[in-house]
């Protein structure tokens, strides 16, 4: 039977090469000419504990989860059970296990999908060098129907080395060998045509080039889940264009190094999640204060305090915008997926350079740490655009009032461009002042240069024009938009409202998008409906505007979003 789409998950204990098969499943699903999409869950342990890779294979773009488990392949029984709310299992799914490991646990002998036994440790065993990760990996792609030659080059790209190679391949046709018959297992058609254009990348490594081609060119952080790979791409990268990247002794070191380098005139990012986001609010205030650009990546994870560092949620959403002390104006932008991750931050460099404001980027472990074999985006021009004077005249006036509330900011070393950049309120000139006069001008300054502007129309896609509205932000946009497609079961239609600008708020722009909604859906990943009561409070919304919210870890399906509609229906 074929179908659209395929989801396998592969699970084990840490050290079990978990990612290692999932991350070689979707390389070369992604040579025979497939689209794959690849969550990493696992616990919070620096090493060891349980480790799963769930992997959607598609001939068509995936742009949420899917709803349950097709494949299970079980490299060990070891904390599975931990990944009970996660694994769904159903009448169709087959698990692999390997008999010599014991019994299935409950979680999944209480299922009703059905076990096959294949002994991975003991074919690992007459191996030179074997693995039990690469017997499953060959029975998956067997069962599955991926070409070898794509499994090899997937391979040899991952392991240094001949002899590691062979050895390798040695289990993967073991697991071609073994692979049981994948009786009521959907077959996916396979690609007519070679595809070309696609890319495979995680939204980390999105954002991180997003902030290169923005023009940054410096970077500062300290590691901390699921951010660091931002970091780490960056540490790797901007040597090699002439930038520079320093591991900071804290997150607090780090926004000021950032701060520091946007001063001298280097666009600047630093990346983190929520407890070391928390750490930088005092800093991120100076920025708005003396009007220097500064980015900052916030992978959102789960909360409160340290929470569930490995998985998602987006329970940051009030810090970003309200966390700031005293009326502090800033940008807050948010990637509708794992390729928007790219753009969404490329544009923040450029928002935050030609508005001199600091810029926060809310991404979240559900799009950082995905990987994604998916169209590459078109790159746009954009570039880092700060209005620096050619000349300076005397009396030069750093926050000098003009129309569009952005004032020429000078270089050090500039003649004539010498002012006090500090978190002190201050008068045009830097000087800091406590008159009441002048704290106006200035707040109404960093204030005005923000809402002036015109942010075109990525502010937020819209799409669809029905009078039933789906409204979102952030990683659930992908389960929205598979209902789009199902817009003919819903009276009047459905429309999609994914905000990507979040501060400033846009009333004009908003009111448009939702011109002849009747009924609004608000979803959001969130325990306290931090989306809903920000929507509420910024803009006009329906009478009828209902809420679904649900904290993390698991995702919002679109299954979910769909049965809330399907509630409005009914008499």
């Amino acid at each position: 039977m074929a179908q659209k789409r395929l989801s396998i998950t592969v699970a084990g204990s840490g050290g079990a090469g978990v990612m290692t098969v999932g991350n070689a499943l979707l390389e070369a699903a992604g040579l025979t000419g497939w689209y794959a999409h690849m969550v990493r869950s696992s616990g919070p342990q620096i090493r060891g504990g349980e480790v799963a890779a769930m992997i959607c294979l598609s001939p068509e773009p995936i742009t949420s989860e899917p709803a349950h488990c097709d494949l299970l392949l079980a490299i060990d029984w070891k904390n599975i059970d931990r990944f009970g709310d996660e694994i769904s299992l159903t009448g169709n799914s087959l698990v692999v296990c390997d008999p010599e490991l014991g019994q299935a646990p409950a979680s999944i002998g209480d299922s009703a999908a059905r076990c096959v036994e294949v002994p991975l440790q003991r074919l690992a065993g007459t191996i030179k060098g074997g693995r039990p990760n690469m017997i499953a990996l060959g029975v998956a792609v067997q069962m599955v129907g991926i070409p070898r030659q794509f499994v090899q080059a997937t391979l040899e790209k991952v392991f240094q080395g001949d002899q590691r190679v062979k050895a390798a391949m040695a289990g993967v046709d073991a697991g071609f060998a073994a692979a049981p018959a994948a009786d009521g297992l959907a077959s996916l058609p396979l690609p007519t045509a070679p595809c070309t254009g696609r890319w495979s990348i995680t939204g980390n490594e999105a954002t991180a080039l997003g902030a290169l081609h923005g023009g940054v060119r410096f970077a500062a952080g300290y590691p901390i889940t699921p951010a660091t790979e931002i970091l780490e791409w960056l540490a790797l990268t901007l040597p090699k264009i002439g930038g520079t990247f320093v591991q900071a002794e804290d997150e607090l070191a780090a926004i000021n190094q950032v701060i520091g380098a946007s001063f001298g005139g280097v666009p600047a990012i630093t990346a983190t999640a929520g407890p070391g986001f928390a750490l930088m609010m005092e800093s991120i205030g100076l920025a708005v204060a003396a009007e220097v650009p500064a980015v900052v990546v916030n992978v959102m994870r789960g909360g409160p305090s340290t929470g569930i560092p490995t998985k998602s949620e987006q329970a940051d959403l009030n810090i970003a915008l309200y966390g700031l002390p005293g009326d502090a104006p800033h940008l807050v932008v948010a990637p509708t997926s794992v390729n928007d991750c790219l753009n969404a931050t490329q544009w923040a460099v450029h928002l935050s350079e030609c508005l001199q404001s600091p810029a926060i980027v809310l991404s979240s472990q559900a799009l950082g740490q995905t990987r994604i074999v998916d169209d590459k985006p078109a790159i746009t021009g954009t570039d880092a655009a700060r209005d620096v004077p050619e000349m300076i005249e005397d009396n030069y006036q750093r926050y000098r009032l003009t129309p569009s509330g952005v004032s020429p900011m000078s270089l050090p070393g500039m003649a004539g461009g010498r002012y006090t950049a500090e978190g002190l309120e201050h008068n045009e000139a830097g000087i800091p002042s406590v008159r009441a006069g002048d704290h106006l001008q200035q707040l109404n300054k960093r204030r005005d240069k923000l809402t002036r502007f015109d942010y075109g129309e990525y502010w937020a896609d819209i799409q669809g024009a029905g009078s039933t509205a789906i409204i979102t932000w952030g990683a659930p946009t992908g389960a929205a938009w598979e209902q789009l497609a199902c817009s003919g079961k819903f009276d009047g239609g459905l429309r999609l409202i994914a905000l990507r600008l979040l501060a400033p708020e846009q009333p004009e722009r908003m009111a448009a998008a939702l011109d002849g909604v009747s009924r609004l859906l608000v979803v959001e990943h969130s325990h306290g409906g931090q989306f809903y009561k920000y929507l509420r409070s910024c803009y006009d919304l329906p009478d009828d505007t209902r809420l679904f919210c649900r904290p993390g870890p698991l995702p919002i399906l679109a299954a979910e979003i769909a049965c809330q509609l399907e509630q409005w229906n009914k008499p």
